[in-house]
């Protein structure tokens, strides 16, 4: 007997909601989809020669868009056809006043500002290349990042010129530092502006440099990653229509421009969807929700620990009604990366968002995972992938076995070849490169071949591949969705065991008291590995109860090796300028009391945290303890 169409339709759709939840098939095609358009794209402006994203924003300057909104900063706003002419300004200043030609690189020490993005664009606009330089560098680190870049001129921000001492000055006795300072900006905005002809920013390839970004240099001098034309264009095109983000949207970062989240996958995107931005100069919990609120923002980006100390922050009161202000906002989505599964539904709850859009990519990095999520499932994964994208994408990406003694991925005593980890299993991530044409997916580091070829490993799963070393530890469950576990070299040894800083941040992270947690493995004399030790910022002073506490939330929550063998008690948390935290300096330092300054250690006796003394050290040192 034939079923009624009442009874059979919403079976169907009963059913085809089950087989998508159980496929990912939708959410395949949010990624797959886009990437298939953004490469016909791309195709289509190297055809054309208008790859610079300069000839975007001509087309909205001079389409429909000319006067919408771009940019909002400092409660000024500026239209399409607003930026477009600043930049020709600029552009055409540069060109008169220092003779830069196409294809130069110009070098940008700028905090956030409506001049950030005047001078990037007016750089694209005559076809020359910018270098973006991390405001916070000084010394040695400023001079070598400029002297990579081989910029002959270097714009500076007023706001950081003390950073360019005399001996920087020294240091770079060839190039040409301008302080961009009020008086120099009313004389670029009164210039005639000029548009080049096309042939000045003519590019060959999409793979070709599009600008420089430097990598934060957390252990090291900074290196400047080669974004390329593809990246810029390509990350733009896809992120939108995967996160649903559209031109109706107002996009809000106070991330740095210098660093690629801001720039690329904010600016940019925000650009070629026909958007609008309101930048903020720089983080602050006291400005972040004002900003968001005056711009009617309906996606906030955030990086690192960003979302923690929002969520830290004291609720922010209307000084007239009393009301809570905290989900006063329009904000619907968060996009970023390094939201901590520890507070993902703190903050959502608490600010009123809806979704997370939550990536793992770097600068230089050849791609990247995308995790869109409303609900629990998606909850602190960096990445998710459908049963149709996995089988696609089984041959470009994956997991291998690290070998802990010398940090580097294991290779079997007789091949020489990798091993892939089980499902479930943490290993470093690699991605797929030709071996017969690297810089088709990974452009490298500028003036910097042994670091570009550092990156890639070679005779992975079989003689003659190539693949791109990440760095990162990160472990996929059955589901599709993927996690973050470590940097190789924050996990430690300790007691034969592997520690993995992330889960015990993580953990630490739920205790009601802490308010952030940075861990790290300290080398001890007499003992082998490191022992585990943890930066801590508390919401009260420790006392003999909350050290008690703390000690038993660890072992409820963690294997007996990973539990915590020494506590720091720190004010504020040393940060990059991108809200991540840093490990290196305080790991060097390590439980040395004569290293550590005014900071309070402790450590783990008969089953709490007790004060760490100086006699204590020289015990430790003289072998006298083992632990």
């Amino acid at each position: 007997m034939p079923v009624p169409l009442a009874l059979a339709a919403p079976a169907a759709v009963a059913g085809l909601a089950y087989l998508n939840a159980k496929t990912g098939f939708s959410y395949d095609y949010s990624l797959l989809g886009p990437l298939a358009k953004a490469t016909i794209q791309v195709n289509r402006r190297a055809k054309n020669d208008t790859l610079n994203p300069f000839y975007i924003l001509e087309e909205h300057a001079r389409g429909l868009l000319a006067n919408k909104t771009l940019l909002i900063y400092d409660g000024q706003r500026w239209t399409y056809k607003e930026v477009y002419i600043a930049a020709l300004k600029y552009g055409t200043w540069m060109k008169k006043a220092y003779g830069i030609k196409s294809k130069e690189l110009v070098a940008m020490d700028f905090m956030n500002s409506d001049k950030f993005i005047f001078v990037w664009f007016g750089i694209w606009a005559i076809g020359a290349k910018p270098a973006f330089i991390n405001y916070n560098l000084t010394d040695k680190a400023l001079v070598h990042c400029i002297k990579v870049s081989t910029a002959r001129l270097v714009l500076v921000d007023p706001q950081v010129q003390d950073n360019i001492t005399q001996e920087v000055r020294d240091g770079l006795s060839a190039v040409e530092m301008v302080i961009f300072t009020p008086e120099l900006q009313s004389v670029v905005m009164a210039i005639q502006e000029k548009r080049e002809k096309d042939s000045e920013r003519s590019e060959a390839k999409a793979i070709d440099m599009g600008m420089i970004i430097f990598t934060s240099g957390t252990t090291g001098l900074p290196k400047g990653a080669i974004v390329s034309w593809n990246k810029v264009i390509r990350a733009s095109l896809i992120v939108p229509a995967w996160n649903e983000f559209s031109k109706a949207d107002t996009f809000y970062t106070c991330m740095p421009l210098y660093h690629s989240s801001a720039s690329i996958l904010g600016f940019c995107m925000v650009l070629i969807e026909g958007a609008t931005i309101c930048l903020g100069r720089k983080f602050s919990t006291k400005t972040f929700w004002v900003d968001v609120r005056v711009s009617d923002a309906t996606v906030i980006q955030y990086v690192g620990e960003t979302c923690r100390y929002l969520l830290s922050a004291s609720p922010e009161i209307d000084p007239a009604t009393g009301e809570n202000l905290d989900r006063q906002n329009n904000v619907r989505m968060a996009f970023g990366n390094g939201l901590r599964p520890d507070i993902w539904n703190r903050f959502k709850d608490r600010f009123g968002i809806e979704a997370i859009a939550e990536f793992y990519t770097s600068t230089e990095g050849t791609t990247g995972s995308w995790n869109y999520s409303r609900n629990d499932f998606g909850k602190g994964a960096v990445g998710r992938l459908g049963m149709f994208a996995k089988f696609l994408m089984r041959n470009t990406s994956a997991l291998v076995e690290l070998d802990w003694e010398t940090e580097q991925p294991w290779r079997h005593p007789k091949t020489g070849l990798c091993r892939r980890v089980k499902e479930g299993e943490p290993g470093e991530l690699l991605f797929w490169v030709d071996a017969n044409d690297i810089p088709a997916k990974f452009q490298g580091y500028f003036n910097n071949p042994s670091a570009t070829e550092g990156k890639i490993m070679r005779d992975v799963f079989k003689k003659g591949d190539a693949w791109f070393h990440t760095g990162d530890m990160i472990f996929r469950d059955s589901e599709g969705r993927s996690f973050f576990s470590d940097r190789i070299g924050d996990t430690f040894r300790w007691k034969a065991e592997n520690v993995s800083t992330n889960e015990v941040s993580e953990a630490l992270g739920h205790h009601p008291k802490v308010q952030e947690a940075n861990v790290y493995g300290v080398e001890l004399p007499h003992h082998d590995g490191r022992a585990g030790c943890v930066a801590l910022v508390l919401a009260e002073q420790p006392n003999e109860t909350l050290l008690s506490d703390l000690a038993s939330h660890a072992r409820k929550r963690l294997p007996r090796f990973a539990v915590p063998v020494f506590l720091r008690f720190i004010n504020e948390m040393q940060l990059t300028g991108t809200n991540k935290q840093q490990k290196h300096a305080i790991r060097v330092q390590g439980v040395d009391p004569g290293k550590v300054g005014k900071d309070d250690l402790y450590w783990l006796k008969e089953g709490t945290y007790v004060k760490f003394s100086e006699d204590d050290w020289s015990e430790l040192n003289a072998g006298k303890i083992r632990l």
